[in-house]
């Protein structure tokens, strides 16, 4: 079937599917619908032939399968791949992030700017009111104040008229539009530096937050309230890992189990930790930025007190570059407030994505099941297993040390860190991996072990235990974004391209590096490894061009369309 006679067909399954579903109540974004369609294509059981052209019964069955998870609203499994699609769908990093706000602002300011830049004013009215669309500019560029408050515009006004009296008008007229442009944006900042400062001095700095103070209480109680909510899910990570080994060596604990989905739910709860840890980390950064900024802030007003203190004149090339530093430092801050906010309410809406725990596994079961078993932490489990491989038992395979091994701590591991042994070997179950052992380097990729037994065992025969975590993510298609297994998947299903982002959000598993850690409090904790964020370059995946309403925080809407097409994940981040 040509490519896109596929993705019309594919296109007009995933609308009659949203149709089905909306008539039994259930309102579903396309881009969930496409990811079932995936995840019930790629599930072997279901009997879809990916080299041939869909039948109309095959279209018949694929609609229904589709509709059978989408309805399931007590499945682990739908809620993990509900609360992947969400956050991909909502997440950008810190550095996307702000680039795309400041685009957004300056869109905005758009028709403002023209209205200036574009002005033949020649008669004293016009003058007049040429310079008043300045100062909303001003205004509006710097967000300190309403253009509606009197006292606000007051302040600005006499700012503006200190450094730009509005005779100087005639000679802004006969400069170029950008020149023009460059000039509002100058005096903008010179204007905010200069009211930042009377606010310093208390004379001034009306419609002004204190936005440092504001920071400073805020970032700590939105790292305090995650990183609670991370503990709690490490603990009941700990409690199903638990009973999951017990049941291990116990066949009839086994099928007792079997109905409640008790692997579901841990990835659920895993995938949960990882999207908390992302979040954390970026506050965490944002949390070293405001603390350096207003080192800053406070080192250049105080530069400014000893500059201008006691002389009636101070030239304008002393003062005007504190004036302009102040205000970058305050943009700065500004776009802080806007992060945290964005990365608490993302925070926020992940939490529904946890439903089934409460229903499956109410405390007295458990209590029931945790009978006899041991309950271990991630870190305990490392401490347990710290005995390294012996490299002269490996002929050709490479072994990695932290000692032996430039930038150890940031190889991106596979798997996310968890062992692939182990889930290979218990049919699912996710340990993580423990980099002391070593690190085996294999076919360029690097791959961590829960003990070295297990190390061992994997180095016999690699591609045996790939295949089995490949075959295992086939039928649990959350374990595709969970495990981060896209490339593997990437050209399973012909006839499209990627359009969801992709992007690699941890290192090596360990204590310090991905904020695995015994207690629950954590307040700006020194950060040995930066945040990462970034796209393999061997999966050619394109700029992301998806956004939503709300992911601004409310103060954007991008239009991009969505072309939703099969090729790579839609899970994708």
């Amino acid at each position: 079937m040509p490519p896109t006679q596929a993705e019309s067909v594919i296109r007009s399954i995933i609308r009659e599917i949203g149709q089905e579903c909306a008539a039994h109540g259930e309102i579903v974004s396309e881009t969930l619908i496409a990811f079932m369609v995936k995840a019930v294509v790629l599930d072997p059981s279901n009997g879809f032939n990916m080299d041939r052209t869909l039948m109309k019964s095959d279209v018949q069955n694929l609609v229904q399968l589709c509709m059978t998870r989408l309805l399931d609203t007590k499945n682990p499994s739908l809620d993990t791949i509900k609360m992947q699609v969400y956050f991909d769908m909502n997440y950008t990093n810190r550095v996307e992030f702000l680039e795309e706000h400041h685009r957004v602002l300056e869109s905005r300011l758009g028709s403002v700017t023209r209205e200036i830049t574009d002005n033949r004013a020649c008669a004293k009215e016009e003058l007049e009111s040429l310079y008043r669309k300045i100062i909303s500019y001003v205004l509006l560029r710097s967000g300190l104040g309403s253009p509606t408050d009197i006292k606000t515009v007051r302040e600005v006004t006499a700012a503006l008229q200190s450094v730009f009296p509005q005779a100087e008008l005639g000679t802004f007229l006969t400069l170029s539009k950008k020149d023009k442009e460059r000039q509002l944006k100058e005096l903008t900042m010179i204007v905010t530096g200069i009211r930042l400062f009377n606010r310093d001095c208390g004379k001034g700095g009306e419609g002004v937050d204190d936005l440092p103070a504001v920071l400073h209480v805020a970032i700590p109680a939105t790292m305090q309230h995650i990183d609670y909510q991370l503990e709690t899910a490490r603990s009941q990570v700990y409690r199903y890992t638990a009973i999951l080994e017990k049941a291990a060596n116990d066949p009839l604990m086994r099928a007792e189990l079997q109905p409640y989905m008790l692997k579901e739910a841990l990835y659920n709860i895993r995938q949960y930790e990882v999207f908390l840890q992302i979040i954390l980390s970026d506050i965490i950064t944002g949390a070293q930025e405001v603390e350096m900024m207003t080192k800053q802030l406070a080192a250049h007003l105080e530069q400014l007190k000893m500059t201008i203190k006691s002389k009636t004149a101070v030239p304008t090339s002393q003062v005007f570059p504190i004036f302009i530093a102040l205000s970058t430092l305050w943009t700065s801050l500004q776009d802080e407030t806007i992060v945290v906010g964005v990365l608490s309410n993302l925070f926020t809406h992940i939490q529904p994505f946890l439903g089934a725990h409460e229903l499956y596994f109410p405390e007295r079961v458990m209590q029931c099941h945790l009978n006899g078993a041991t309950v271990k932490t991630d870190v305990c489990r490392m401490k347990e297993h710290m005995d390294r491989v012996n490299v002269a038992d490996f002929r050709k395979l490479e072994w990695l040390f932290p000692e032996t091994t430039a930038n150890f701590d940031k190889l991106l591991i596979q798997y996310r860190g968890f062992c692939a042994y182990t889930f290979a070997a218990t049919d699912g179950l996710l340990l993580p991996g423990n980099p002391a052992i070593g690190i085996l380097k294999y076919k360029e990729k690097y791959y961590t072990f829960n003990s070295k037994d297990a190390a061992y065992s994997f180095a016999e025969n690699p591609e045996h235990y790939i295949d089995i975590v490949r075959e295992k993510a086939k039928k649990n298609a959350e374990l595709i974004q969970l495990l981060e297994l896209h490339q593997q998947f990437e050209t399973l299903i012909p006839y499209s391209q990627a359009n969801l982002r992709q992007k690699v959000t941890h290192s090596v598993q360990t204590d310090l590096s991905h904020l695995r850690r015994e207690n629950c409090s954590q307040v700006y904790p020194p950060k040995d490894t930066s945040t990462q964020s970034m796209r393999e370059d061997s999966t050619g995946v394109p700029r992301p061009q998806i956004y939503l309403a709300g992911l601004r925080g409310g103060k954007s809407r991008i239009t991009d369309e969505v072309k939703v097409n099969l090729t790579r994940d839609v899970d994708e981040t």
